[in-house]
């Protein structure tokens, strides 16, 4: 798809894990939008795969707006608020170098993503790493080590574009995008070095519940982008307030039953559930293989 040298993707190994250590499966929500509902999925997941009895950390690179590094801290001064423990991530921090010279500062970045990642698989199943809405080498360095990415994307051709250019007249699906080129160049790189594959699932999110012409035109092209570059396809969440409301207070979906809460449980939030259950079926993740899902 692209020349290699495009993306300064980093020359040798990063996070790898020594033969006694366990290996996390690293879950990279990702793409260069912001507004696609990133942090709101990365949170989400992270509570349920605690709450399947799996250990999990969690990375915020977004590293000025740290929209997922403060729905955590949001949870953390709601436990403490009300005197509840809510299962949480043990949360890896980075920092961004100041260094002038770009090879310099890469560097850094290169250590010291690779020091987060490898503290964390010692401790971890799965680490799940939230990407921001842009291009940066953290974000390069998070894809390249990624196991599963999940591009949440909206119902929209702003959103498509990132994936693909799309002929405005016929509506046909054109050459891949820029996002679509970094992915592409992360999953040559992982198999060349270590002989795997990255999983890499692309999710509707923020779903419509109205039958809209754009809606079916922007399903249609991703289905036919997934056949030619090899994405899977996953059911998303609807577009509901509770996840705007849920945010300040540092809740998800899976912890309205808890005591202190004051959201009441509806039926539209049994369907949320389900969207929820949905996915983690089809990102088919290892470990999890036949198990129950217990909420």
């Amino acid at each position: 798809m692209t020349n290699s040298s495009t993306f300064r993707l980093p020359s040798r190994p990063l996070g790898r894990s020594s033969s006694d250590v366990r290996s996390a499966h690293v879950i990279v929500v990702g793409n260069e939008k912001g507004g696609a509902g990133k942090s709101t999925l990365a949170m989400h997941l992270a509570i349920a795969l605690i709450r399947m009895g799996r250990t999990v950390g969690a990375i915020d690179l977004d590293l000025r707006q740290r929209t997922f590094g403060r729905y955590l801290s949001n949870r953390a001064r709601w436990s403490e608020k009300h005197g509840v423990s809510l299962p949480s991530p043990e949360e890896g921090l980075l920092a961004p170098s100041v260094a002038r010279d770009l090879d310099t500062a890469e560097a850094e970045e290169n250590e010291r993503f690779a020091e987060n990642v490898s503290d964390l698989k010692t401790r971890c199943d799965y680490i799940i790493v939230d990407a921001p809405g842009s291009d940066t080498h953290y974000s390069r360095l998070a894809h390249s080590v990624a196991d599963t990415i999940i591009t949440p994307v909206n119902d929209s051709f702003v959103d498509f574009d990132l994936l693909a250019e799309i002929d405005p007249d016929t509506f046909e699906v054109g050459r891949p995008s820029i996002y679509s080129e970094l992915v592409w160049e992360c999953r040559k790189r992982k198999a060349q070095q270590y002989k795997t594959s990255i999983d890499w699932v692309v999710m509707r999110n923020r779903m419509t519940m109205l039958d809209a012409r754009n809606k079916r035109r922007v399903g249609e092209g991703l289905k036919t982008l997934s056949q030619r570059i090899g994405f899977r396809l996953a059911p998303g969440f609807a577009e509901r307030v509770i996840y705007r409301e849920l945010f300040p207070l540092g809740l998800t979906l899976l912890d309205l039953t808890e005591d202190g809460s004051t959201v009441p449980f509806t039926m539209s939030h049994v369907a949320a559930r389900q969207e929820l259950r949905d996915l983690l079926i089809v990102l088919k993740l290892p470990g999890l293989e036949g198990e129950a899902i217990p909420f």
